[in-house]
């Protein structure tokens, strides 16, 4: 049993049971008892646990991960540190992953794999948009709901294990299949790394299958590197051309010649699943065996390459260029030493083929010049092309009616936040300022939105600590008054804010936030409610400030309607408004009584006698007599039953018996 089943985490997240284990941590389905909900918490392993760095780096990360907010990507609800033990709290997915269902259906439908491909594409769109790269894109960290919504996981984690992780370990075997050439050799990584590992994902939903495969995670690495995959259509008769060409430049090995951000991608599929008839410009001339890199400005800035793929290309190349020289003296010597042992003579050019060699030489240099006087006859290098001027910085509406730009024709691209640029201003031009390009072509720009706005929602009686939560995922900064007492609003959530709801921000501005402390707590002395009456009891209870639940009552010999017990005692202190219960006597229930004739004799020595007669020792008859009535009867109620009868006659007592009614 895993020793963490069980714990409670902060007092507040009960660990149930494993959902989950990874290269670098172990997911549990837990419990908040605070919020009375399921969730999933993120435990790192012992191995990580006990390194400081690395945990101090996977809170600050997760900690920027929170601030992500979007449909498509699993929520982070809280990160924090209990005792040792370094966790994330994340919204709990019922669902499986897209590994899974591949498992279960092969092929996946162009449908499918397109409205699949544009959730996750949204994910990376908002993830990029805040400067958070993926780096393990896989269909292991994607999630599919019941309703075939998409969920991203492992944002913000997987990218800082991977910096610590060579492929020669076992948790790294799972992603090197998704891997970007960039990634396997430790050159700089983008945004581009999580569109070709969404590509490997693409290509795996059409097809069925992975593009590459290897007896070693390194061999495999080694193909991303120097290979071009096979294309989907030789294993899917039914992908269509549209959607394979987007995933072949998804999934493109040189950097500028792959999709530029995922909402490129997501243009693309957008047409796609609109039907409308485009074609993507791609060549196979764009997806060349991985070159040496001269050519791509990306594969040249390599940062800490300590991985093994790397080692391998280095050692490769090395031994190329070593071993091309002592291959061919090895090879020449085999030849000679294959040759008969016989004088080599050698056999001398005639005349009549130099001849031939020199004329061939010299009509080729004549055609060459021939042909550059003709196109090029006042020797001027061709004035027809220009460098792309820069426009980074400037506002678009200036630049499109500037005259300086009439060469060009400049193309409004899309529109982004962006929290460091004025909007209206340009951030990024396609071609790059510098680059050659013919006169009148076309600079498509993108163009800063500025910071985001939104309206503030009602955080009113709502926790705070998850209020606080939300607001810095939004980018605002949360401050907070000092608490205040409240009746209506319970301890911990938020009283009012300031700003109030429906206020238009902006990712930097300032939240302050009132939380309540719940009711004040005013102690009062209970009252003495014992022997008042019920009206009376009330107007003591209202006096004091409390409250009371309708009284019950109790057989009690004695006045009935008085209170004879009460739940509080009197002179104790209590919280004002708190319920008192009192109990109030009745009379006892006496059963029906019986009424018979009770003859009592007279003695005969005197001629009046004083009787009293008892019953159960209650006198029933006194009264005077002459001894010549002999006799006379009295009427006697009591209960059924036996009962005691005493009869005294002037003093005397002349009858004891008991009387069955």
């Amino acid at each position: 049993m895993d020793k963490f089943i069980g714990t409670m985490l902060d007092n507040r997240y009960e660990l149930l049971e494993v959902i989950g284990v990874g290269g670098t941590a172990v997911v549990y389905k837990a419990k908040c008892h605070r919020l009375n909900r399921y969730v999933a918490v993120k435990i790192l392993k012992d191995a990580y646990a006990s390194d400081e760095e690395f945990r101090r780096k996977f809170h600050d990360e997760a900690q920027a991960v929170a601030m992500l907010s979007h449909p498509n990507i699993v929520n982070v609800y809280d990160v924090s540190r209990s005792g040792n033990i370094e966790y994330i709290v994340m919204e709990l997915i019922d669902g499986i992953t897209l590994k899974e269902y591949l498992s279960r259906r092969g092929q996946l439908s162009p449908k499918e794999v397109a409205v699949f491909t544009t959730q996750i594409a949204r994910a990376l769109e908002h993830a990029h948009d805040h400067n958070i790269i993926h780096r393990d894109i896989k269909p292991q960290n994607i999630m599919l709901l019941r309703d075939g919504t998409v969920k991203v996981a492992d944002f913000g984690i997987a990218h800082f294990a991977a910096r610590e992780t060579t492929y020669n370990k076992g948790e790294a075997i799972g992603s090197v299949h998704y891997v970007s050439p960039e990634q396997a050799k430790g050159s700089h990584v983008d945004n581009r790394a999580d569109l070709y590992s969404l590509g490997v994902v693409m290509y795996e939903m059409i097809t069925g299958r992975l593009p590459f495969e290897g007896d070693s995670p390194v061999s495999i690495a080694l193909q991303h590197i120097n290979s071009i995959a096979v294309s989907p259509s030789v294993f899917a008769e039914n992908v269509s051309p549209m959607l394979e060409e987007m995933t072949m430049k998804a999934m493109n090995p040189v950097l500028s010649k792959r999709y530029a951000s995922a909402g490129q991608l997501l243009r693309d599929l957008e047409a796609f699943q609109n039907e409308q008839q485009f074609r993507l410009n791609i060549s196979r001339e764009e997806c060349p065996i991985m070159d040496d890199g001269e050519n791509d400005l990306d594969a040249t800035r390599k940062l800490n390459n300590t991985g093994e793929v790397a080692a391998l290309l280095e050692a490769e190349n090395r031994n190329a260029v070593q071993n091309r020289p002592e291959q061919l003296e090895r090879s020449i010597l085999e030849e000679e030493e294959a040759m008969p042992k016989q004088k080599k003579k050698k056999t001398p050019l005639s005349g009549a083929l130099i001849f031939s060699i020199l004329a061939i030489v010299v009509f080729c240099v004549g055609a060459a010049a021939f042909v550059n006087a003709v196109l090029n006859p006042f020797d001027r290098e061709d004035d027809s092309r220009l460098s792309a001027p820069p426009l980074v910085g400037e506002y678009f509406s200036q630049v499109v009616g500037d005259s300086k730009y009439a060469d060009v024709e400049i193309v409004e691209g899309e529109y982004v936040y962006n929290e460091t640029v004025d909007a209206g201003k340009i951030i990024q031009q396609s071609p790059e300022a510098g680059h050659k390009m013919e006169k009148g072509g076309k600079i498509t720009v993108t163009i800063s939105r500025g910071a985001k706005t939104f309206h503030l929602p009602k955080y009113v009686n709502q926790e705070a600590r998850q209020v606080k939560i939300e607001l810095e995922r939004l980018g605002i900064v949360c401050v907070e008054n000092p608490p205040e007492f409240d009746d209506e609003v319970q301890n911990g959530y938020v009283l009012r804010t300031d700003p109030g709801e429906g206020a238009e921000l902006t990712a930097g501005d300032t939240v302050t936030l009132t939380v309540s402390k719940g009711p004040e707590v005013v102690l009062v002395d209970m009252p003495d409610l014992m022997g008042c009456s019920e009206a009376e009891a009330l107007t003591r209870l209202e006096a004091a400030g409390l409250e009371w639940e309708d009284p019950t009552y109790e057989e009690y010999e004695g006045t009935s309607g008085q209170v004879i017990r009460q739940s509080i005692e009197k002179g104790t202190q209590v919280e004002k408004g708190s319920v008192v219960t009192f109990v109030l006597s009745k009379e006892p229930e006496r059963p029906p009584e019986v009424t018979v004739p009770y003859r009592i004799f007279l003695i005969e020595s005197v001629d009046l006698i004083q009787v009293e007669v008892l019953m159960d020792g209650k006198t029933v008859d006194s009264s005077t007599h002459n001894s010549s009535e002999i006799s006379y009867s009295i009427s006697i109620s009591a209960p059924a039953g036996q009962h005691h009868m005493q009869v005294y006659q002037n003093g005397e007592l002349t009858a004891d018996e008991w009387v069955t009614l």
